[in-house]
């Protein structure tokens, strides 16, 4: 019987990527998405919530109402993990990225929100709810700067590379 993709078969290699082709696949795959999984913990337990999220290099950033839930929980706990994940349609183009790092909440007004805000393409948001455009959204921005990122790729493979790769953030 043919085999769409033989080389998924068999042990995964273990050889890693070199620094910078592991950060140009996992920018990749962030710029290519727009949709993670939010997981954060509070006093009912964990909570996992779909998230349109825009990046700036390493960094997811998303506004959220100040009284939901998730920013809830990040006041209590920032500790917090991000799921990034392209569609899947076998088991070769299984691309994926697990994100963690503690989320900051900057509020209009802050400083530091200066530079992550320019990521932000909310004017799109605006038009399809008859918003102006002169007008930018308050909400909280929240920023998760990654500290260690686990990136997966089937398709690596192919090439020889373990299908898992790990990334943390220079010191």
């Amino acid at each position: 019987m043919p085999v769409t993709n033989p080389w998924l078969a068999g042990p995964a290699p273990t050889t890693r990527l070199d620094r910078h082709r592991l950060e140009e696949r996992i920018l990749n795959l962030l710029s290519s998405q727009n949709m993670c999984v939010l997981a954060t913990s509070g006093p009912d337990g964990p909570l996992a919530t779909p998230v349109r999220y825009f990046h700036l290099d390493f960094a997811l950033v998303f506004t959220a109402a100040a009284t939901s839930p998730k920013m809830r929980n990040i006041a209590a706990d920032p500790r917090v993990s991000l799921g990034v994940f392209a569609p899947l349609v076998g088991q070769a183009s299984s691309r994926g990225a697990q994100l963690f790092g503690r989320a900051q909440v900057l509020l209009p007004g802050d400083p530091a929100r200066e530079h992550y805000w320019p990521a932000v393409r909310w004017q799109s948001d605006h038009v399809e709810r008859s918003r102006s455009l002169d007008e930018p959204p308050a909400d909280p921005l929240v920023v998760v700067e990654a500290d260690r990122i686990v990136y997966t790729e089937h398709w690596l493979r192919r090439d020889g590379y373990a299908p898992r790769q790990f990334w943390r953030r220079a010191t």
